[in-house]
């Protein structure tokens, strides 16, 4: 049978920057980067979204972007609204967001060749990445992470996504950002939840990548808890460094049914959903994290004593391993987010589990009693530490 045959490949590539200050006009980096020769010489005009709690805590970001943009020889021009939006995952579950997005869009007429700039945490990242990509079939997205997590994680990689139908990201896209700015000045503010929450990634990809990071992070535990600036500047960098290695490693989009990097994240990813998201999912990749050790130390592959390793630095840096929606009368709601990790990619159920400290092995099922008494473990543990 005839039949015509099209194969082609496309480079994506962008800058992770690291920096202070962003917005200080004595700061060129921003406006570097807009200097940059690009393939059109048309106006190219930013259109700013940023996470209402970031504008809260920093009264004066609008300002400083207002008079850093507005500036002569600037070679981009702000639309006359910065637009703010509601931040937290409660942004994801709002459809109204994207539209007061797509609306702004259209109102500005920001094309191809104009940027849209999200300034917030991870999930302001999430939508704000999603309305982009869908906006012209894409748009040129730049993003300003504020959180620990979105610094060191999402915010420096290839999703985009809302939540739909009770579902987490049931809607989204893999649309890389064409830059990445990482200002430190934003973790200041953060509270200590927010703060530790995006530790929790970093010691996921640590503990299946690169014991020596796991090292340090074990050893420099209390200095991240009591909120060490250069700790957690460090931290950041060499996970977001770790993570943008994956990426280009081979299946950035997730073709296949391997999701190496989410270690930790089946039951995390429910139980956010079981908690109506008042648990953080840095907290909820926590708890994740200590159910799949103790999974791993069942099924004979991580010792006793690398197992309380990892157990102790997670409560040293501050988590609690235990949540009540973990109780029996709720373990076939966690458990059920077996199924649905499967099926947000299809194929077969793949799950990261740990061979040794640093080295992640992928397994095709997970037995549910194992699961429960990792769980009551937890639950145990976290008992006898209150009592």
């Amino acid at each position: 049978m005839d039949h015509l045959h099209q194969s082609f490949a496309v480079r994506f590539s962008y800058t992770v920057f690291f920096t202070e200050r962003l917005f200080d006009t004595a700061n060129p980096l921003f406006a570097d980067y807009f200097s940059q020769p690009t393939v059109s010489e048309t106006p190219k005009k930013l259109l700013f979204v940023l996470d209402s709690g970031v504008v809260e805590a920093h009264p004066t970001l609008l300002s400083a972007i207002r008079q850093y943009v507005d500036r002569p020889g600037m070679p981009v021009a702000l639309v006359p609204d910065l637009l703010v939006i509601p931040g937290g995952e409660a942004a994801k579950n709002d459809p109204a967001l994207v539209e007061r997005i797509v609306d702004a869009v259209d109102q500005y007429g920001i094309d191809r060749h104009s940027y849209i700039v999200a300034v917030g945490g991870g999930s302001v990242l999430d939508l704000v990445g999603y309305a982009t990509a869908i906006s012209h079939r894409g748009i040129r997205h730049i993003r300003i992470p504020t959180t620990v997590l979105s610094q060191n994680d999402s915010g420096v990689g290839v999703k985009n996504g809302v939540n739909y139908r009770g579902k987490k990201n049931f809607l989204g896209t893999f649309a890389p950002p064409v830059a990445v700015f990482n200002d430190s000045d934003f973790l200041a503010t953060l509270d200590d939840r927010d703060w530790r929450a995006g530790i929790s990634e970093a010691l996921k990809v640590a503990l299946i990548k690169d014991q020596l990071f796991f090292d340090w992070i074990e050893a420099n535990a209390a200095l991240l808890a009591a909120r060490d600036l250069s700790a957690m500047q460090y931290l950041i960098h060499r996970c977001a460094d770790m993570h943008l290695q994956h990426i280009a490693g081979g299946d950035p989009f997730e073709q296949g049914s391997s999701r190496p990097l989410d270690f930790g994240h089946w039951s995390a990813h429910k139980l956010e959903q079981l908690t109506n998201f008042t648990l953080r999912h840095g907290e909820a990749v926590a708890i994740g994290i200590a159910i799949d050790t103790l999974y791993s130390n069942q099924l004979g592959w991580l010792s006793e004593t690398d197992t309380n390793r990892v157990l102790t630095t997670l409560r040293t840096l501050g988590f609690s391993l235990y949540h009540p929606m973990l109780d029996a009368d709720h373990s076939a709601g966690i458990l059920k987010g077996l199924s649905e990790f499967r099926e947000h990619l299809g194929g077969q159920l793949t799950i990261m589990l740990l061979q040794v400290l640093g080295q992640g092995v992928e397994v095709h099922e997970i037995q549910t009693d194992g699961v429960r008494q990792a769980i009551a473990s937890l639950r145990e543990s976290e008992l006898s530490a209150t009592v």
